[in-house]
């Protein structure tokens, strides 16, 4: 089974290593000021974008991903089923972590444990190994994961896991990865330093198995400021910035000692709703007393909110063109995408009489919640929407915050409606619907981050239906299904997939990716 998509993954790897830059003589040093926080080292403690950019350079994964999201082989060279419920994985030889021991079967079985071991995840990774019920060890290069049933996402689920040392983890917490005392990858990069909130300095790994990084030293510098990141690079302080604001583009882009890439990314922008039944937490009566039932659990009340939401306006004026307005989880280019979904048309009319049909004809107040500084002009969608909303009668107001304690509030369901983006990290729409629609469910591994705790048995149904599915077609059909029943029910909102945007100095080029990684090992010096 898709024997014929893993040979041009071997075939794309093998024209990646023949154009990859040869070794540089001198010593050279990285500087990228990234846009979000990186919250913890842990590759298994939080699935949280910015930890994972970090985690790519210094641990590895058995499939990885490439620019456009396709799988090519990472410290797997190859994977197969064996019957309709075993997959194997061929490991390469030869690879070793950064303490010199060589990676094997072991750490590899060790890894898909732990993911399950760690506590207090505000988004955990069970979703990508629960269907994993059995591990055998058949060499120290070869490993057979066991399903309950047919998994066909197996290559795509390992292309979310890293692979660390069971020697060093075994008993290891998440502060001791922080620290750096249980950081020991085999990926192209050594661990030196974590600074909470300011900076992650990396070391290059002249033992790594395959190509190496072209610069000895790479420091990570936080910086959520937009104005900042662009002074920054502006000021010869950093080479390359992620994320520059879009209102600084056009004088970046103009002056030649910069260069700007960009690309539709993987991740779409959405809203959660509250649909838990209680008093919302953050939605009141014009009166501004508390209501007693929560309007957001009825489908016209959502609906009517998103009526009032003018995607093109906020892909054209507040992105200034760097988006594309959804209607659904995943981009054109991606699996499960469905042809012809369009984002919701603007009718604000529309909205005001589906409030009323609903017995809110003045509306009600709202606070929408959202992050700050994670995502493109986040704060500025949100701020947006609040003045969409209160022109059709719900009056709204905003706060935001930094992402690492935005989130940890929002996976406690402590907001009515908020603002985050889901990157389809393993290039399928099943990513959106198992993590974000499919009932919150942790023996099952399901709705892992499905914050407003949304729940459809007809949606469940088709979703775990499709990632049984052993034909590609099949499960293409049932996402689609999935997708259209979720989307028809509001579970969220999607409002754009963003482009995502690098900025770099004369000199240094960096080749853009659907996933919007920004990979030190992938900017490259140039003349």
């Amino acid at each position: 089974m898709r024997q014929a998509s893993l040979r041009r993954a071997l075939a794309a790897a093998a024209l990646a290593a023949g154009v990859a830059l040869a070794p540089h003589a001198a010593a050279q040093e990285l500087k990228i000021a990234v846009a979000a926080d990186v919250t913890s080292i842990d590759p298994h403690f939080f699935n949280l974008f910015p930890n994972n950019n970090i985690a790519e350079h210094i641990f590895d994964k058995l499939v990885q991903m490439d620019a456009d999201s396709r799988m090519i082989p990472g410290i797997a060279t190859s994977w197969k089923t064996i019957d309709p419920t075993t997959w194997e994985f061929k490991l390469r030889k030869g690879v070793k972590f950064h303490d010199g021991s060589e990676l094997t079967a072991e750490d590899v079985a060790f890894s898909i444990d732990r993911v399950a071991q760690i506590p207090n995840s505000p988004g955990p990774f069970v979703a990508y190994t629960k269907a994993i019920v059995g591990k055998q060890i058949v060499d120290p290069y070869t490993i057979r994961f066991k399903t309950a049933a047919p998994h066909p996402l197996m290559p795509n689920d390992l292309s979310t896991i890293y692979i660390v040392s069971r020697k060093i983890a075994t008993g290891a917490s998440t502060e001791d990865f922080n620290t750096g005392k249980a950081t020991v990858g085999s990926g192209r990069f050594k661990f030196v330093r974590y600074a909470n909130g300011d900076r992650v300095e990396l070391a290059r790994n002249d033992a790594y198995w395959g190509e190496k990084a072209p610069w000895e030293k790479v420091t990570f510098r936080i910086v959520k400021n937009e104005a900042s990141r662009v002074a920054a690079l502006l000021s010869g302080d950093v080479d390359a910035i992620e994320q520059p604001p879009i209102a600084d583009l056009p004088r970046v882009k103009s002056d030649p000692r910069f260069t700007v890439s960009s690309k539709i990314s993987h991740r779409v922008i959405y809203f959660n709703f509250d649909h838990l039944e209680r008093s919302s937490p953050f939605v009141t009566g014009k009166d501004g007393k508390p209501l007693a039932a929560n309007p957001l659990r009825d489908l016209r009340v959502r609906k009517a909110i998103s009526k009032a939401i003018n995607r093109p306006a906020i892909a054209e004026r507040v992105m200034e063109g760097q988006a594309t307005p959804a209607g659904q989880l995943v981009s054109e280019k991606l699996f499960g995408h469905v042809p012809g979904m369009k984002a919701e048309a603007y009718d604000p009319d529309g909205a005001k009489k589906l409030l009323a049909e609903a017995g809110y004809p003045d509306g009600f107040n709202l606070t929408i919640h959202g992050p700050s500084g994670r995502y493109v002009n986040d704060e500025k969608i949100v701020q947006a929407v609040a003045q969409m909303l209160t022109r059709v009668g719900i009056a709204s107001k905003v706060e935001t915050a930094p992402m690492g304690p935005y989130s940890g509030r929002a996976s406690k369901q402590e907001f009515s409606f908020h603002m985050v983006g889901w990157g389809a990290s393993t290039g399928e729409a099943s990513s959106p619907l198992r993590s974000l629609l499919a009932t919150f469910n942790r023996d099952k591994g399901l709705g892992a981050v499905n914050w407003g705790r949304y729940s459809n048995p007809k949606v469940d149904y088709v979703v775990e239906q499709a990632i049984q599915q052993v034909d590609d077609e099949n499960r293409r059909a049932m996402l689609q299904q999935a997708t259209k029943l979720a989307m028809e029910d509001l579970g969220i909102m999607p409002v754009h997939f963003q482009y995502t945007i690098w900025a770099t100095k004369k000199g240094v080029a960096y080749a853009p990716r659907t996933d919007e990684y920004t990979l030190a090992f992938q900017f490259r010096p140039v003349k």
